[in-house]
């Protein structure tokens, strides 16, 4: 639909369209999190059911993030070819199918498989919504685009924890759980088309002087692209955001992939405690997020440069965090245990502000190309790291050391967050 262009509208109040996508997406990864959080909060049920161990419980928690790691670039080039839209709608689409799916598996093996189709599905959305921010947010918008965007993984997982655990409470039925969560989800992927929009023009509630707005601000940016995008990889900041989004989801998928466990293994938790201290811990890491996005903001819109902010929020972020899961090893009250993890999680989720930095140093035809990069060294953690716990734990019967692999974790984050980016400049490519 056509935007009005008359004068009247051009001195219109500006609609507010933007931020209401970015809430969509909020709900949209909400629910990405609540599916791929599921199999962690049964997985005492399924373990029990299917007759696993620790090794195999690992690597099942691990198996959705080998095809979400290998179709991270192709899906970030998906949203750079055809646009955010179909790429989000389809990928909602696809994974509500597979999480429905598992329910029908007897035995771990399908269920793996079920996982493989997850991650494949989900993969694309992160990228796409990156290449969203850099397309309708401003340039002192897009912190908090970035945690808006990144905020619905610590309320995902919070939430998961609610629903999943209820629902099994309720229908005494892991299964059941899995079949409401992947219909639901198939729902949103036709409300995600139907909303969500690849520019603000072509969007039929954004009136003319939000879509001057919009413009006006980017007008600044360059937006000419040339070589080969293989070429990014010659840059140090490439390799800082790569690794240093490596080491926060060391951190943050460890506890999304093992914390129910540890919580019901070491300090006893039923599903019911259990589910109410995995949601206090995620919904920690929701407010901080937001926390942190209105402070990245807010600084910058007062004249601080986007370096300083980003910088300073991230180093502060990474010693909290690494300092309180640190001490988690050494306390033995669960309910001190859920409070540090809470604090880690707040403090950590901060660098939801990542999701910012593809539209910082690329232009606007290569963010979804680096948002796709950038996760892909997330999720390499997310292969890796539930498996090493899983043989750590069934090697030494203990967590402890699983403890310290996510204090290292802390401490790279900080090293390639504050070290290694250079957030004041667009790369050449």
């Amino acid at each position: 639909m056509p935007l009005p262009h008359s004068s009247a509208a051009s001195t219109a109040t500006p609609t507010k369209v933007r931020w209401k996508i970015f809430l969509m997406m909020l709900f949209l990864i909400s629910v990405n999190y609540i599916d791929r959080a599921s199999l962690s909060v049964a997985m005492p049920l399924i373990a029990k059911e299917f007759d696993i161990g620790p090794a195999v419980q690992g690597l099942l928690l691990s198996s959705f993030f080998w095809t979400y790691a290998f179709m991270q670039i192709p899906g970030g080039m998906l949203a750079d070819r055809f646009g955010p839209r179909i790429v989000i709608a389809g990928s909602t689409l696809g994974w509500g199918f597979f999480q429905a799916v598992a329910a029908v598996c007897t035995g771990w093996v399908g269920l793996m498989f079920t996982r493989l189709g997850l991650g494949a599905a989900e993969a694309p959305i992160y990228p796409a919504g990156g290449k969203l921010n850099g397309i309708w947010m401003t340039q002192n918008e897009r912190g908090r685009g970035a945690t808006l965007l990144d905020g619905g993984a610590p309320l995902g997982a919070a939430l998961g924890a609610l629903i999943i655990a209820g629902l099994i409470s309720e229908f005494n039925s892991w299964r059941t759980s899995f079949v409401v969560a992947g219909v639901g989800t198939m729902v949103c992927g036709f409300f995600a088309w139907w909303y969500i929009r690849n520019h603000p023009r072509q969007h039929p509630a954004v009136n003319e002087a939000e879509a001057a707005y919009i413009e006006a601000a980017q007008a600044a940016e360059p937006t000419n692209v040339s070589g080969n995008v293989l070429h990014f990889f010659k840059y140090r900041s490439v390799w800082g955001m790569f690794f240093g989004w490596m080491c926060f989801n060391s951190l943050f998928y460890g506890l999304l992939t093992w914390m129910p466990t540890y919580l019901s293994k070491v300090h006893g938790l039923d599903i019911k405690q259990m589910g109410g201290a995995i949601f206090i811990m995620f919904f920690s890491g929701f407010v901080g997020e937001m926390v942190g996005g209105w402070i990245a903001d807010k600084w910058k819109a007062a004249g601080a440069s986007q370096a300083k902010v980003l910088r300073t929020l991230f180093g502060i972020a990474a010693v909290i965090a690494t300092i309180a899961i640190f001490s988690v090893s050494k306390i033995k009250d669960p309910v001190t245990v859920v409070v540090m993890l809470s604090v880690t999680l707040f403090f950590l989720r901060w660098c939801g502000l990542f999701w910012a930095i593809p539209s910082i140093i690329g232009t606007k035809k290569r963010v979804g190309f680096l948002g796709g990069t950038m996760n892909l060294g997330g999720n390499c953690a997310g292969i890796g790291v539930p498996i090493l716990v899983g043989v750590i734990v069934q090697v030494t019967g203990s967590y402890d050391m699983a403890l310290m692999l996510f204090t290292a974790a802390g401490a790279g984050l900080f090293v390639c967050s504050t070290m290694l980016i250079d957030y004041s400049r667009k790369l050449p490519v």
